[in-house]
């Protein structure tokens, strides 16, 4: 349920955003050192970011640094805190009506609990990210990455059930 990334591609970009300080910046550094494997200069960078966002963001931008952020937790296998801190955001996003955050926030923790073996939780999170996804007039690819985890989480389900049928 990983990210597909072009290494050179993505090492390139990070050389182009070279030394740049902007809150965007610094957050595409992030994912591009997470899908990179860079995990521990993505841990740095990404609480580098945080630090930046609660001094010159809005709440919602402090909110889309902390997925970022729990998002290099789940890589480094910390998939425990990165679920709470998703929950966190799924719940400030949710209370505040920031659909783009929350679905953002719902699709990371549906990757989480379905790493973990949690499938009814990830549908649960999937499913609720494409319905929100679709309620912020998303674009049609963000809302087919949604619709085909959703897809997978449910085949991964049927055959679950299936195995226990013969068992």
């Amino acid at each position: 349920m990983r990210e597909k990334v072009d290494l050179s591609a993505a090492e390139l970009r990070l050389e182009e955003l070279g030394e740049l300080r902007s809150l965007s910046a610094l957050n595409e550094k992030v994912v591009l050192l997470r899908l990179t494997g860079r995990i521990d200069e993505a841990w740095d960078m990404a609480n580098t970011a945080l630090r930046q966002s609660r001094f010159t963001g809005s709440r919602e931008e402090l909110a889309f640094s902390r997925i970022r952020r729990a998002q290099v937790q789940q890589y480094r296998g910390k998939l425990d805190e990165a679920v709470t801190e998703l929950t966190h955001c799924v719940l400030e996003s949710e209370t505040h009506e920031w659909g783009a955050v929350a679905a953002f926030a719902r699709e990371s923790r549906g990757k989480v609990h379905f790493e973990q073996g949690d499938l009814d939780a990830a549908l649960a999170d999937f499913t609720a990210s494409v319905t929100l996804r679709e309620q912020a007039g998303a674009t049609p690819a963000l809302l087919e990455s949604a619709l085909v985890a959703v897809a997978v989480v449910e085949s991964f389900i049927a055959e679950r059930r299936q195995t226990r049928l013969q068992q």
